[in-house]
């Protein structure tokens, strides 16, 4: 399963993929996309996601506290 883990600002969704990236390296740096939410006009309204699969559930524990330092969420694909 592929985790989403979703943010405002770009600078965000790039932190919490490099802190991944040193707290997982077996994953490498996860991948930060941008996404436009359908029918957006403003692109500033887009969010950024990062993309992560593969954790257990003790690292998906840290995950989450990870990303609510940053006032994001995590999603299930």
């Amino acid at each position: 399963m592929r985790e989403l883990l979703v943010f405002a600002g770009r600078e965000d969704a790039e932190e919490v993929a490099e802190t991944l990236g040193e707290w997982f390296p077996a994953l490498g740096v996860p991948r930060v996309v941008r996404e436009t939410l359908a029918g957006e006009d403003d692109a500033e309204d887009a969010q950024w996601i990062v993309v992560v699969a593969g954790l257990d559930e003790a690292a998906l524990l840290q995950v989450d506290e990870l990303v609510e330092r940053y006032e994001g969420w995590r999603e299930t694909e």
